[in-house]
């Protein structure tokens, strides 16, 4: 799609970087820009930075960088055009007609939603039918209620490997549209003919926020394998983002979400009264799906099994969870091993009791590591107390005072050797976490080395580019200076070259030149890295002087490029002194 700048600025002036960021990073201030945890990677320093005055991010962690629409495109896993609409739909901006591109794509997601629908109607209808009764009787053997059953779409696929599809061909739509929607797969012997995805399967939709059926999810009515099976990515889902009944938590009115493991858990806990909870959809909670939660809830509690595998899956989600501005804690279950089997012996009453007695993380951290160990042992206690030293070292000092006193009441040690060894480990942790974060930056340096191959031979020239772009970019009112003693050709690197003339073109034909108008030009990778050149303004005093030192040192490195290109045993001292002097 083609943009106009006069949109894409607009779009940037009502869609202030600092503000979008914010409603997904817990952003503080420090001076002129803004520093926060990345959203993109784990991190306990903020290395993620905003920068108001040029409208661009960069994590200085990980490497991921840009403008606005850079950062919805990879927080929400859009392509551009959508973190373009999506951003254009939050700040109330009409993009541009259709019309003026190729909507072929967005006409596919379009029917692939139809699609969707119209597959939801299907199944949920087969339950009302003789191939349907096994479903439905599955249903209200779990306890599920009729109006339960409406309210959430559920349905049934029946076991055939042509219904599916020969219901929704008849309603108009192709073959492909069914395989691209994972509603169908191919034959193998024959591709040309297709058969149901789901068979045999009572069915789960997953809805998104706006109401769009999106996938299903299926579960298998025999000992077949998978137990269960779920729409593969596709072009309106994407796995890693989806969660599960969020539609219907978001219109609960309260600030709390519980996060469960699994479909029954979250349409049990709803039809027992606790509306806000949702599940996520595959193996692991994501990165992704933190983000979308911490949206709509200040507090999430996390409801897995309780289990092994469960406890461990919430101490993975607890450390994702930090990277959101969400407080989190994790139910206790006891009674059953989810809050489907709670609730069916026990009762709403003792589920009620459960989130009330909800722990906090570091509450949650220390009995995981108090249930490893033997206390009626001397071994026993020795290790779990160098065990919960450690969970201690990453805590606050009213926390560390907190539980500091119930362990050395627990152990029946002094508290000041608890509080004493925790400080000592937290001072050990932030050296360690000082040289990931340098491992980082130098695995940074590598990723501009294979983007700029040329980078590592000609390291002075390379730098000396990139702080003259940086210069260029933020002050553009040098640019008719610079071309009088510099032009891209003379960059020592073909990286920087084009990046500088892509820029500097922009610059002399009286257009927009910042990262949102360099789009269709650069790959994303390319965007990351001048999204970090840029940053390199903001260590300088920005003058022409500035420029004028990077210029020499540019067209020195370019004399010793060409010098090294010559094969001096080749040519006569006539040739060569007439190069030299060329050169100087």
């Amino acid at each position: 799609m083609a943009l106009s700048d006069d949109f894409l600025m607009e779009l940037r002036n009502r869609a202030d970087i600092e503000g979008t960021i914010s409603s997904y990073v817990n952003l503080k201030r420090a001076g002129r820009i803004s520093k926060g945890l990345c959203p993109f990677h784990g991190e306990k320093t903020a290395s993620f930075t905003v920068y108001p005055d040029t409208q661009s991010y960069y994590c200085f962690g990980c490497g991921n960088g840009g403008d606005v629409i850079t950062f919805i495109k990879n927080i929400e896993n859009l392509d551009y055009i959508d973190a373009v609409r999506f951003l254009a739909d939050r700040v109330g901006l009409d993009v541009p007609d259709e019309n003026n591109y190729d909507s072929t794509m967005n006409k596919r997601r379009l029917r692939m939603l139809e699609a969707n629908r119209e597959a939801a109607r299907f199944f949920h209808k087969c339950l009302q039918t003789q191939d349907g009764s096994i479903g439905y009787r599955y249903f209200k053997e779990r306890g599920l209620t009729d109006e339960t059953i409406v309210r959430f779409g559920l349905g049934f696929a029946p076991d055939s490997f042509f219904a599916l599809t020969n219901h929704l061909i008849n309603k108009g739509f192709t073959k492909e549209e069914l395989v691209f929607a994972n509603l169908a797969r191919r034959s193998q012997k024959n591709p040309d003919n297709i058969y149901d995805n789901f068979r045999n399967r009572v069915i789960f939709p997953i809805i998104d926020v706006k109401g769009n059926v999106i996938a299903f999810g299926g579960r298998v009515m025999d000992d077949s394998k998978p137990k269960y099976l779920n729409t593969s990515d596709t072009l309106v889902y994407k796995k890693s983002m989806g969660v599960f009944a969020l539609n219907l938590a978001k219109k609960s009115g309260k600030d709390s979400l519980i996060l469960c493991e699994g479909y029954m858990d979250v349409i049990a806990l709803h039809q027992a009264g606790f509306t806000n909870a949702v599940a996520g959809l595959g193996t692991a909670l994501t990165s992704e799906q933190a983000q979308l939660l911490s949206r709509y809830a200040s507090e999430i509690l996390i409801s897995y099994d309780a289990d092994e595998a469960g406890q461990k899956a919430a101490a993975r989600a607890l450390t994702i969870f930090k990277k959101t501005n969400a407080k989190i804690k994790i139910l206790r279950l006891s009674g059953g091993k989810d809050p489907d089997e709670i609730i069916k012996n026990y009762g709403v009453e003792k589920m009620k009791a459960i989130i009330t007695g909800a722990a906090n993380e570091v509450e949650f951290a220390l009995l995981r590591e108090q249930s490893k160990y033997d206390l009626a042992s001397d071994d026993g206690k020795r290790q779990y107390l160098q065990a919960a030293i450690k969970v201690l070292s990453t805590v606050g000092p009213i926390e560390l005072e907190i539980y500091a006193s119930r362990i050395a009441d627990e152990l029946s040690v002094s508290k000041d050797v608890v509080v004493t060894e925790a400080k000592r480990q937290a001072k050990r942790n932030t050296v360690i976490q000082q040289k990931r974060e340098f491992t980082e930056i130098q695995r940074q340096e590598d990723i501009l080395d294979k983007l700029n191959p040329q980078r590592k031979a000609y390291y002075r020239g390379a730098k000396a580019e990139e702080m003259l772009i940086a210069l260029i970019m933020a002050n553009p009112e040098f640019l008719n200076d610079c071309d009088k003693k510099i032009s891209f050709e003379d960059f020592v690197t073909d990286f920087n070259g084009r990046i500088y003339k892509a820029v500097t073109d922009r610059i002399r034909q009286g257009k927009s030149h910042e990262i949102s108008f360099l789009y269709g030009e650069l790959t994303d990778d390319e965007i990351n890295a001048v999204a970090k050149i840029q940053t390199i303004s903001h260590t300088l005093k920005n003058t022409f002087a500035e420029c004028e030192d990077c210029i020499s040192v540019i067209l020195n490195e370019k004399n010793k490029k060409r010098l090294k290109s010559v094969d001096v045993d080749a040519i006569t001292d006539e040739d060569f002194l007439k190069f030299f002097n060329d050169n100087q």
